[in-house]
């Protein structure tokens, strides 16, 4: 049996011009999770027997890159196990791999996530989870064993109070520093299979004009896709490549996954995602 990854290879390997989507949809927006009650779950307060999740775009871009990395090399969800864990890590393709979508992101949602990252309440039968905000709140904050990175900075004035400081963060914002004299920053646990760049909402055309690689902390790292969001519908969607190919995957669309020939318009971008190059 194939997994989704070898689906979606051999459909780019067999694409013609007329059909350039994925034959199926891949991590739809939203979810219904079933649940299948028994004795202990009637006598339960409150009572419901299904889950619904609104607002996924906030984690499904993500998801669907992170899927695509754990495939792009063999040792990465060994590496990946060490700041995931092993259990999540294999779960995580399992579930991918078999099409089990919602239950991928409750996977995401609770063994990740924090409860005060989304809302959730109990409507009649159904407990519904919202996760509308902000991807950086409900996914890459949550990366910081991975993503923590240090850096030291120095003042000239040696009567400064706080010549020199350390700055630690869990996340990669690409803005412009100040005054002060900054060393490089540095990943605390070693560099990691792929790093996250808040690009701020940039537009996605500028993708054409961003590093296609980036040399940190004694590592290269390659391009590997990009989030986008479209500010009318606040919604997230993302781009990413195989095998020379970049593709587009928007939950909220019938037809979610497609072939580009060129970056989406009239989209923000809101982050770059890049994985560590094999060293040969």
């Amino acid at each position: 049996m194939k997994t989704l990854f070898e689906e979606i290879k051999a459909s780019i390997k067999n694409n013609y011009n007329q059909d350039r989507s994925f034959w199926r949809p891949v991590l739809p927006w939203g979810g219904v999770f079933t649940i299948k009650a028994g004795r202990k779950a009637v006598s339960c307060t409150p009572l419901y027997v299904e889950i619904r999740l609104k607002n996924t775009c906030t984690i499904d871009g993500f998801l669907m890159l992170l899927y695509v990395i754990l495939n792009e090399n063999e040792n990465f969800p060994r590496e990946l196990s060490l700041h995931f864990g092993r259990e999540f890590v294999d779960c995580f393709l399992y579930l991918m791999d078999t099409y089990s979508f919602t239950t991928v992101k409750l996977l995401w949602i609770w063994d990740k996530m924090e409860k005060q990252q989304y809302k959730s309440e109990v409507h009649k039968a159904s407990l519904i989870i919202d996760l509308f905000g902000n991807e950086h709140d409900n996914f890459t904050k949550n990366l910081e064993n991975l993503m923590s990175t240090i850096q030291e900075s120095y003042c000239s004035n040696w009567r400064c109070p706080t010549r020199v400081q350390e700055d630690q963060q869990r996340t990669i914002n690409i803005k412009c520093g100040g005054l002060r004299e900054f060393s490089q920053r540095v990943f605390c646990h070693g560099a990691p299979p792929f790093v996250v760049l808040n690009m701020q909402h940039w537009k996605s055309e500028d993708l054409a004009y961003v590093p296609y690689y980036l040399d940190l902390s004694d590592h290269k790292y390659l391009l590997e896709g990009a989030t986008l969001f479209n500010k009318e519908e606040h919604h997230y969607s993302a781009a990413f490549q195989i095998d020379g190919h970049w593709m587009h995957y928007d939950g909220l669309r019938n037809v979610n996954l497609i072939l580009l020939n060129k970056p989406p318009e009239f989209l923000l971008l809101s982050s770059l995602v890049y994985i560590r190059a094999t060293e040969k």
